[in-house]
C-alpha cells in the first residue's frame, strides 16, 4: 500500500508545487473506503459491476486529486462468462490494468471545514490506455470522518478505443453510466 500511496502521490504533486513551503502547507487524504459502480443498459440486457478496491489521494489545501481503479476487481456481472469478456475483450486488463482520474477541484472550497458543495472536478481521465479530458460534477460532503466525494457520469466506450461488436450491440450499451462514491480521511503524518 505504500507503494501505490507513494505512486498516487508522484502523480498528482509531480511539478504542481513551485516551493517547498507551498509544499508544507498540503493537507493530504487517502480512500479510507471507495466503491466505483458501472452499468450498461442495453436493450437486452442489463450489466452491473462494482469495485470497492480504490486507492487515491485528495490534497484538500490545492484540491489536487487522483483515484486509481483496478479493472480486475470489478464484481457482480450476470456470469463468469461476462466477467471474462469484459476483463479480456473489453477493457484489456492485462494491458491496460487500470483505469486512472486525476485533476483537481475547480471550484474555490474549504474542504477543512464542515460542508456540502457542488463542484466540478477537472482532469485526465484514463481507460484502456486512452486519456481523455472529463469535467465531472460531483457532490462533496466534509464531516468529522473525511471528505466524502460522490458522482455520477457517462463514458462512452468508443471515446476510449474500446470497440463493441455488431453481435453483442443488444446486450452491451455503447455509453455506461459510472457512479463513483469516496471517503478521503486524513493520511497520518510519518
Amino acid at each position: 500500500m505504500k507503494t501505490i500511496s507513494f505512486y498516487l502521490f508522484g502523480i498528482v504533486f509531480c511539478g504542481s508545487f513551485a516551493s517547498p513551503l507551498i509544499a508544507q502547507k498540503s493537507r493530504l487524504f487517502s480512500i479510507a473506503k471507495g466503491e466505483v459502480t458501472f452499468s450498461s443498459e442495453a436493450p437486452l440486457e442489463r450489466i452491473t459491476a462494482t469495485n470497492t478496491v480504490v486507492s487515491g489521494i485528495l490534497d484538500i489545501s490545492a484540491r489536487n486529486f487522483v483515484v486509481k481503479i483496478p479493472m480486475r476487481n470489478f464484481e457482480g456481472f450476470n456470469s463468469a462468462l461476462q466477467q471474462e469478456h469484459f476483463f479480456e475483450n473489453y477493457v484489456e486488463t492485462k494491458d491496460f490494468p487500470n483505469a486512472l482520474f486525476e485533476g483537481r477541484i475547480i471550484e474555490a472550497c474549504d474542504l477543512a471545514s464542515p460542508a456540502t458543495f457542488s463542484v466540478r472536478a477537472k482532469g485526465r481521465f484514463t481507460l484502456h490506455g486512452v486519456v481523455q479530458e472529463r469535467v465531472v460534477n460531483c457532490t462533496i460532503v466534509v464531516t468529522k470522518e473525511g471528505v466524502r466525494v460522490t458522482s455520477v457520469f457517462d463514458v462512452q466506450l468508443a471515446e476510449h478505443g474500446i470497440r463493441v461488436p455488431r453481435v453483442v450491440q443488444q446486450k452491451l450499451a455503447s455509453m455506461v453510466k459510472v457512479k463513483v462514491d469516496l471517503l478521503f480521511s486524513e493520511t497520518a503524518e510519518k
